[in-house]
């Protein structure tokens, strides 16, 4: 099992949950991060920290959200690894708050 990195992270791009990954699975495109699940301990460190609740535990995925297991999987080794916490997307404070957070 891995955690996985969902639509909340869509255009807002927080990295908090970078900084306390201890071996650096998070990767980014231009719209969010992802998890390499090949590379994820499945430790649970990143969920508390991001601030939209972008990330579940795999077991807790929400049934609607399945589909990003898939697309974690699929993009994350094709993509720029990100191993410390960098500045969120413009726009993000902006996308958290119609998020409800």
């Amino acid at each position: 099992m891995a955690f996985v990195v969902t639509d909340n992270c869509q255009k807002c791009r927080f990295t908090d949950c970078v900084s306390v990954c201890p071996v650096d699975c998070f990767y980014a495109d231009d719209e969010q991060l992802y998890i390499n699940p090949d590379e994820c301990i499945d430790c649970g460190a990143c969920e508390p920290e991001c601030p939209v609740e972008a990330i579940y535990d795999e077991a807790n995925l929400p049934h609607d959200k399945e589909k990003w297991i898939k697309i974690n999987a699929e993009r994350a080794p094709h993509l720029p690894n990100i191993t410390q916490k960098q500045p969120p997307l413009p726009g993000a404070e902006e996308r958290k708050a119609a998020l409800g957070f």
